[in-house]
């Protein structure tokens, strides 16, 4: 009996051991995030940006990653796609997409960001890099057809190529002043961490998704 307590221990322990330095040898999921100010981390400290908090909070999980902030402040989805190269470079294996609310607020033709987030997506395919696209809602002061048009461009493109989508990317934020800081428009460092409980669930799965990661 002693013997196989004894033999049993050492099986445990071996399997503890090989468990362990999997983890510490584990290499992190290399990650961008493209986007705007909403990731940029506009008015906050760059450790309370939305790539940062994202990464400490995967981390948290047990989760290796390795977020870059490819977030540009003023930029649109035609930005985006026009720095798309030396934005996301070689050996990236993940891309959160946040892009399209400066096309909104600037009342860009549908069709432009339509084909500008179709160009990235693409893009990004081509390189066998997945995407996790993150929606973006119309304001209501160019109309009801605008916002139509507008508002179906994520969930078309999502479906058209296959990528999971976080269909409000400010869910949960915007219009709540206590997490916008006083353009009403830029989560505070608060509003972020409610951005990050809201996403994190799907960025999991997408994560999930890739090979050797489980979420």
């Amino acid at each position: 009996m002693f013997v196989h307590i004894l033999v049993l221990g050492v099986v445990l322990m071996t399997a503890w051991t090989g468990f362990a330095e999997a983890q510490a040898d584990a290499t992190p999921i290399k990650m961008v995030v493209l986007g705007d100010s909403l990731s940029a981390g506009l008015g906050l400290s760059a450790t309370a940006a939305f790539p940062e908090r994202l990464e400490k909070t995967l981390e948290s999980k047990g989760i290796a990653v390795d977020i870059v902030n490819a977030g540009v402040s003023g930029d649109t989805s035609s930005g985006g796609r026009d720095r798309l190269d030396w934005s996301v470079p070689d050996g990236t294996r993940a891309v959160i997409l946040e892009l399209g609310a400066n096309d909104a607020l600037r009342g860009t033709d549908p069709a432009v960001t339509r084909s500008a987030l179709s160009d990235i997506l693409a893009r990004l395919k081509g390189r066998g890099i997945a995407v996790l696209l993150c929606g973006m809602i119309a304001p209501p002061n160019y109309g009801s057809d605008y916002s139509a048009r507008f508002n179906a461009i994520y969930p078309d493109l999502a479906k058209s190529f296959g990528v999971p989508l976080y269909p409000f990317f400010l869910e949960g934020v915007a219009g709540d002043a206590k997490l916008n800081q006083a353009d009403g428009m830029h989560p505070t460092a608060e509003g972020v961490d409610v951005i990050v409980k809201n996403i994190l669930p799907t960025v999991q799965a997408f994560l999930g998704t890739l090979s050797g990661q489980r979420s």
